[in-house]
């Protein structure tokens, strides 16, 4: 299949890669015809989806069976009545019907938008005016349904609503009903309903500090830009059992659990758990035999807790994490027990993956690695020029307007602010900051915004931010990042509050708590501080940078006072061993 799309497979080092790296892009590349239909004809019974849960109950899916469930969720929704360039929001969890949601909504021709199932009724009403949502589909669980029941009173009326489960609330489509009685043969839209090539695919919304999420436009091409994710990053194998660490309603999950991945011919894993154990996990991929396997850094430092060495690892042939710097003691831990490498790879919602560690050159443990073939890309400062190697700069994409990546978003849907602060004269700014050392790898610093990389996620502060002041004793707050061993970053909120309110632990617990009702749960603050003012520039912006400067300051002073006292106590005894000695 993969030999379709790239005019050369196999290369010989880096720089043949970089050098000789071609896509073919058949005319209105659709996903769903060009690759899942394709293999359906060549190889009905090729092995392509398994699902498993937490008591580990599983179903496998064919391509056969893929390509029969998409047909039918085309024709479900087509029925009722989504047409080429409609919205469509999933919030479907890991359940199988995920997969064929996205692809028969790709067939269809309209634009998908994956949302967490974590988001609340503000959230979803956000989303659903801004894209002009027509249809949710969701999963009957509880916090869902509260959060929906919350929002249809201030979205359209005409919004479709429609529950994959048994609990459908009055008002609502039995998703499960309209997905059987739907009927399966299904042909190709052509004429003006023909979907493929540049067409509006799919939306992401991305959490920003200036404001509500933006809306980041994909196109149908954009599945063949994960090639190099998939095979080159990646190495998932024809046959093989590959597991990406994500929900549906993330970005990463078109980026290591349905595209990429399923062209390379990888049997997908959606590993559909209510709750998280490191233990459980080791025994799936242990249980499945699974081939790769990607996941955040937090995972694997809850994973290297448990005692690797009682598991067989012994088909796992490649790890790869991405969403936050990865810990070199983590990637030696891991190295130690299993003798597989960490391979990091950095990319953005808006992009496929621009940098990894590929198979031609050794990794440096913390290292992003280099460049991806598909972009050119460059270190710059703040007037746009090329940094020295060791100078820390934005990372960009350059020449976007000689030729447009494929991977790379077209463009922040309606929003042209979004797009005039991000794309200048064909260099696109991906707001992150990094330095490139001698041998051409590159280093990430960290955003030069204020987005926080907690366990994976990203969390806009202005979100936060907003949260908290819809609570009566909060006047003005700054959220920002503090460093977490286990989590990366953690959000830490620092309030300032009302004449006469004290701050205690008390008031912590109730913002979070607040927080947590208000917008997405994870997104609370596990640090809360109280000031008397925040500091701010002249013109009254919050300096958060002058937060973060301080909460470090106080990390080191820390360090150095424990070190202080380590030291004390160990020379007070060797000074009492010296003195029985001499007794």
């Amino acid at each position: 299949m993969i030999e379709r799309f790239l005019k050369q497979t196999e290369f010989s080092s880096y720089e043949d890669f970089i050098a000789n790296y071609e896509l073919i892009i058949p005319d209105k590349f659709n996903f769903g015809y060009d690759v899942i239909d394709a293999w359906a004809a060549e190889q009905p019974d090729k092995p392509a989806l398994v699902w498993v849960n937490d008591a580990d109950v599983e179903k496998r899916y064919s391509m056969a069976d893929v390509k029969r469930w998409t047909d039918k969720t085309a024709n479900m929704f087509k029925n009722l009545g989504i047409g080429k360039g409609d919205t469509v929001m999933l919030m479907l969890k890991q359940r199988p019907e995920a997969w064929f949601a996205m692809i028969g909504l790709h067939k269809l021709g309209a634009i998908v938008i994956p949302a967490t199932f974590q988001l609340t009724a503000k959230d979803i009403i956000y989303r659903c005016k801004a894209a002009d949502v027509k249809m949710i589909c969701a999963v009957d669980d509880a916090d869902i349904l509260k959060s929906l029941a919350g929002a249809r009173p201030d979205c359209d009326a005409s919004l479709v609503v429609s529950i994959l489960g048994k609990n459908i609330p009055e008002g609502c489509r039995d998703l499960r009903a309209d997905l059987d009685a739907a009927p399966e043969d299904w042909t190709r839209p052509d004429g003006d309903q023909k979907t493929g090539g540049r067409d509006g695919m799919l939306i992401y919304f991305s959490s920003g500090t200036t404001g509500m999420p933006k809306m980041i436009l994909h196109d149908y091409t954009y599945p063949l830009g994960h090639i190099t994710t998939a095979k080159y990053w990646q190495h998932v194998q024809d046959g093989g059992l590959h597991l990406t660490m994500a929900d549906s309603g993330w970005a990463k999950f078109g980026w290591g659990k349905i595209y990429g991945q399923w062209i390379c011919g990888a049997v997908l894993v959606a590993y559909d758990t209510d709750k998280f154990t490191p233990a459980h996990l080791l025994h799936t991929i242990e249980r499945l035999k699974l081939t790769t396997f990607c996941a955040p850094p937090t995972v694997y430092r809850f994973l290297i807790q448990e005692d690797i060495s009682k598991y067989d690892f012994s088909s796992l042939k490649h790890a790869e994490t991405a969403g936050e710097p990865l810990n070199p003691e983590v990637y030696e831990h891991f190295l130690e027990a299993t003798g597989l490498p960490i391979t990091e790879g950095f990319g953005q919602s808006e992009t496929s993956v621009i940098l990894a560690n590929y198979e031609w050159f050794p990794v440096k443990p913390g290292s992003t690695g280099k460049p991806s073939p598909l972009y050119d890309i460059d270190i710059v400062d703040e007037n746009g020029e090329s940094c020295e190697d060791g100078i820390v700069g934005t990372i960009v994409i350059k020449n976007t307007d000689k030729k447009h990546p494929t991977g790379l978003f077209r463009e922040y849907y309606k929003d042209p602010a979004a797009m005039e602060r991000s794309w200048t004269n064909g260099t696109y700014s991906t707001g992150d900051t990094a330095w490139r050392d001698a041998d051409g790898y590159f280093w990430f610093v960290g955003r030069n915004d204020d987005v926080i990389k907690c366990s994976g996620y990203r969390i806009g502060p202005f979100e936060v931010e907003s949260a908290l002041l819809t609570h009566p004793t909060v006047v003005e707050c700054a959220v920002t990042a503090v460093p977490d061993p286990v989590r990366g970053q953690v959000v830490k909120a620092t309030c300032v509050l009302t004449k006469g309110t004290i701050g205690d632990d008390k008031l912590v617990k109730e913002l979070q708590d607040h927080v947590k009702k208000a917008t997405a749960p994870y997104k609370y603050p596990r640090v809360v501080e109280f000031v008397d003012e925040l500091p701010k520039t002249t013109s009254g912006k919050i300096r958060r940078m002058e937060i973060r400067n301080s909460d470090l300051a106080k990390r080191g002073q820390e360090k150095v006072d424990s070190a202080n006292r380590k030291s004390a106590v160990q020379n007070g005894e060797r000074g009492g061993r010296k003195e029985k000695n001499a007794g």
